[in-house]
Protein backbone atom coordinates (compact mmCIF):
# COMPACT_ATOMS: atom_id res chain seq x y z
CA UNK A 1 0.00 0.00 0.00
CA UNK A 2 1.20 3.96 -0.52
CA UNK A 3 -0.19 6.30 1.12
CA UNK A 4 0.11 9.80 0.86
CA UNK A 5 0.14 11.94 4.19
CA UNK A 6 -1.04 15.87 3.00
CA UNK A 7 -1.19 18.88 5.60
CA UNK A 8 -4.40 20.90 4.84
CA UNK A 9 -3.76 24.20 2.56
CA UNK A 10 -3.09 27.77 4.10
CA UNK A 11 -5.63 29.39 6.05
CA UNK A 12 -6.09 32.81 7.82
CA UNK A 13 -4.30 31.81 10.74
CA UNK A 14 -1.50 30.29 9.09
CA UNK A 15 -0.63 33.48 6.67
CA UNK A 16 -1.09 35.81 10.12
CA UNK A 17 1.25 33.07 12.33
CA UNK A 18 -1.11 32.01 14.74
CA UNK A 19 -1.34 29.18 16.22
CA UNK A 20 -3.48 26.96 15.25
CA UNK A 21 -5.06 23.34 16.92
CA UNK A 22 -8.78 22.50 17.94
CA UNK A 23 -9.88 25.70 16.35
CA UNK A 24 -11.65 25.30 13.38
CA UNK A 25 -10.39 28.00 10.73
CA UNK A 26 -11.20 27.58 7.29
CA UNK A 27 -8.89 27.73 4.57
CA UNK A 28 -8.11 31.22 2.88
CA UNK A 29 -7.75 31.50 -0.93
CA UNK A 30 -3.94 30.58 -1.16
CA UNK A 31 -5.17 27.56 0.56
CA UNK A 32 -7.90 26.29 -1.88
CA UNK A 33 -5.43 27.26 -4.81
CA UNK A 34 -3.07 25.03 -3.33
CA UNK A 35 -5.26 22.19 -2.80
CA UNK A 36 -6.66 22.81 -5.94
CA UNK A 37 -3.65 22.88 -7.52
CA UNK A 38 -2.64 19.27 -5.87
CA UNK A 39 -5.69 17.57 -7.26
CA UNK A 40 -4.91 18.78 -10.73
CA UNK A 41 -1.48 16.93 -10.72
CA UNK A 42 -2.89 14.10 -9.33
CA UNK A 43 -5.72 13.61 -11.06
CA UNK A 44 -4.41 10.40 -12.59
CA UNK A 45 -3.43 9.40 -9.58
CA UNK A 46 -5.62 6.89 -8.18
CA UNK A 47 -6.80 6.37 -4.47
CA UNK A 48 -9.22 3.96 -3.12
CA UNK A 49 -9.76 6.09 -0.15
CA UNK A 50 -9.19 9.26 1.83
CA UNK A 51 -9.13 9.47 5.00
CA UNK A 52 -9.34 13.39 6.89
CA UNK A 53 -9.16 15.29 10.03
CA UNK A 54 -12.99 16.29 10.89
CA UNK A 55 -11.73 20.16 11.05
CA UNK A 56 -12.74 21.60 7.75
CA UNK A 57 -9.22 23.29 6.90
CA UNK A 58 -8.34 19.34 6.15
CA UNK A 59 -11.64 18.21 4.97
CA UNK A 60 -12.05 20.86 2.53
CA UNK A 61 -8.45 20.41 0.95
CA UNK A 62 -9.25 16.57 0.65
CA UNK A 63 -12.27 17.60 -1.08
CA UNK A 64 -10.43 19.78 -3.58
CA UNK A 65 -7.76 16.76 -3.77
CA UNK A 66 -10.31 14.86 -4.63
CA UNK A 67 -12.14 16.82 -6.84
CA UNK A 68 -15.01 15.41 -9.23
CA UNK A 69 -13.38 11.87 -8.68
CA UNK A 70 -15.98 9.23 -6.66
CA UNK A 71 -13.10 8.66 -3.75
CA UNK A 72 -14.87 8.35 -0.26
CA UNK A 73 -13.55 10.46 2.35
CA UNK A 74 -13.51 9.21 5.73
CA UNK A 75 -13.23 11.71 8.34
CA UNK A 76 -11.38 10.52 11.67
CA UNK A 77 -11.26 12.25 15.23
CA UNK A 78 -7.88 10.88 15.61
CA UNK A 79 -6.77 12.81 12.72
CA UNK A 80 -7.48 16.29 14.63
CA UNK A 81 -4.65 18.88 14.89
CA UNK A 82 -2.94 18.84 18.46
CA UNK A 83 -5.03 21.02 21.38
CA UNK A 84 -2.59 23.97 21.60
CA UNK A 85 -5.17 24.69 24.90
CA UNK A 86 -4.94 28.33 26.12
CA UNK A 87 -2.19 29.54 23.40
CA UNK A 88 -4.64 28.80 20.63
CA UNK A 89 -4.61 32.08 18.68
CA UNK A 90 -1.91 33.25 20.20
CA UNK A 91 1.43 34.94 17.72
CA UNK A 92 3.55 31.31 17.70
CA UNK A 93 6.59 33.63 16.69
CA UNK A 94 6.27 35.44 20.08
CA UNK A 95 5.41 32.17 21.82
CA UNK A 96 8.87 30.77 20.42
CA UNK A 97 10.36 33.79 21.38
CA UNK A 98 9.51 33.53 25.23
CA UNK A 99 11.89 31.46 27.22
CA UNK A 100 9.34 31.15 30.12
CA UNK A 101 6.52 29.43 27.85
CA UNK A 102 7.07 25.54 27.24
CA UNK A 103 6.05 26.20 23.61
CA UNK A 104 9.57 28.10 23.07
CA UNK A 105 10.86 24.22 23.15
CA UNK A 106 8.70 22.91 20.55
CA UNK A 107 10.36 22.73 16.90
CA UNK A 108 13.54 22.13 18.87
CA UNK A 109 13.40 20.43 22.18
CA UNK A 110 10.02 18.55 21.39
CA UNK A 111 10.75 16.22 24.31
CA UNK A 112 10.89 18.83 26.33
CA UNK A 113 7.80 20.65 25.35
CA UNK A 114 4.61 20.76 28.16
CA UNK A 115 1.35 21.12 26.92
CA UNK A 116 -0.50 24.51 28.72
CA UNK A 117 -3.39 24.32 30.57
CA UNK A 118 -5.94 22.48 28.38
CA UNK A 119 -3.90 21.82 25.83
CA UNK A 120 -2.82 17.90 24.61
CA UNK A 121 0.63 16.33 25.29
CA UNK A 122 3.02 15.41 22.70
CA UNK A 123 2.73 11.74 23.86
CA UNK A 124 -1.19 12.17 23.80
CA UNK A 125 -1.12 12.88 19.94
CA UNK A 126 1.44 10.25 18.87
CA UNK A 127 -1.04 7.65 20.99
CA UNK A 128 -3.47 8.48 19.00
CA UNK A 129 -2.13 8.55 15.80
CA UNK A 130 -0.47 5.25 16.69
CA UNK A 131 -3.95 3.64 17.31
CA UNK A 132 -5.48 5.34 13.76
CA UNK A 133 -2.58 3.50 11.85
CA UNK A 134 -2.92 -0.04 13.65
CA UNK A 135 -6.72 0.20 13.88
CA UNK A 136 -7.30 1.60 10.28
CA UNK A 137 -4.55 1.69 7.89
CA UNK A 138 -2.27 -1.47 8.29
CA UNK A 139 -5.55 -4.13 8.53
CA UNK A 140 -5.87 -2.93 4.66
CA UNK A 141 -2.27 -2.93 3.89
CA UNK A 142 -3.25 -6.31 1.73
CA UNK A 143 -6.60 -4.83 0.19
CA UNK A 144 -5.86 -1.40 -0.75
CA UNK A 145 -3.63 0.10 -3.40
CA UNK A 146 -3.22 3.99 -2.68
CA UNK A 147 -4.63 5.68 -0.36
CA UNK A 148 -4.52 9.18 1.27
CA UNK A 149 -4.28 11.52 4.69
CA UNK A 150 -5.43 14.70 5.14
CA UNK A 151 -4.80 16.34 7.76
CA UNK A 152 -2.31 18.64 10.12
CA UNK A 153 1.51 19.66 10.47
CA UNK A 154 1.54 18.02 14.08
CA UNK A 155 -0.63 15.26 14.19
CA UNK A 156 1.15 14.15 10.47
CA UNK A 157 4.46 13.90 12.09
CA UNK A 158 2.46 11.79 15.10
CA UNK A 159 2.00 9.57 12.07
CA UNK A 160 5.68 9.55 10.91
CA UNK A 161 6.80 8.85 14.63
CA UNK A 162 5.08 5.50 14.33
CA UNK A 163 6.07 4.94 10.98
CA UNK A 164 9.83 5.68 11.78
CA UNK A 165 9.76 4.48 15.28
CA UNK A 166 11.18 7.07 17.30
CA UNK A 167 10.74 8.93 20.21
CA UNK A 168 9.22 12.33 20.58
CA UNK A 169 12.91 13.55 20.83
CA UNK A 170 12.67 13.32 17.31
CA UNK A 171 9.40 14.24 16.57
CA UNK A 172 9.91 16.84 14.01
CA UNK A 173 12.71 14.46 11.77
CA UNK A 174 11.98 15.45 8.41
CA UNK A 175 10.94 18.86 9.21
CA UNK A 176 7.45 20.26 9.10
CA UNK A 177 5.20 20.06 6.37
CA UNK A 178 4.49 23.37 3.86
CA UNK A 179 0.89 23.65 3.37
CA UNK A 180 -0.01 21.15 0.94
CA UNK A 181 3.55 19.00 1.26
CA UNK A 182 3.26 15.77 0.96
CA UNK A 183 5.10 12.57 2.40
CA UNK A 184 4.61 9.51 0.78
CA UNK A 185 5.03 5.88 2.46
CA UNK A 186 4.51 2.16 1.46
CA UNK A 187 3.73 -0.12 3.81
CA UNK A 188 4.09 -4.05 3.18
CA UNK A 189 4.86 -6.91 4.56
CA UNK A 190 8.44 -5.59 5.94
CA UNK A 191 6.94 -2.78 7.55
CA UNK A 192 7.19 1.03 6.32
CA UNK A 193 9.12 2.57 3.45
CA UNK A 194 9.50 6.19 3.48
CA UNK A 195 9.45 6.93 -0.14
CA UNK A 196 9.50 10.78 -0.11
CA UNK A 197 8.97 13.55 3.04
CA UNK A 198 9.08 17.08 0.78
CA UNK A 199 6.94 16.35 -2.17
CA UNK A 200 4.97 18.75 -3.86
CA UNK A 201 2.36 18.74 -6.59
CA UNK A 202 1.30 22.66 -6.80
CA UNK A 203 3.64 25.64 -8.50
CA UNK A 204 5.96 27.00 -5.61
CA UNK A 205 6.16 30.79 -6.34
Amino acid sequence: MEIYIVRHGQTLWNADNLLQGSVDIELNERGRELAGQTGQNLEQTVFDKIYSSPLIRAYETACLIRGHRNIPIVRDERLRELNFGVNEGRNFKELLADTSDPFHHFFDRPDLYRAPRQGETLEHICERAAEFMKDVIEPQARELERIMIVAHGAINKAIMCHVKQHGIDQYWSGGLQRNCNVIIINLDEDGYHVIDETKIFYFRE
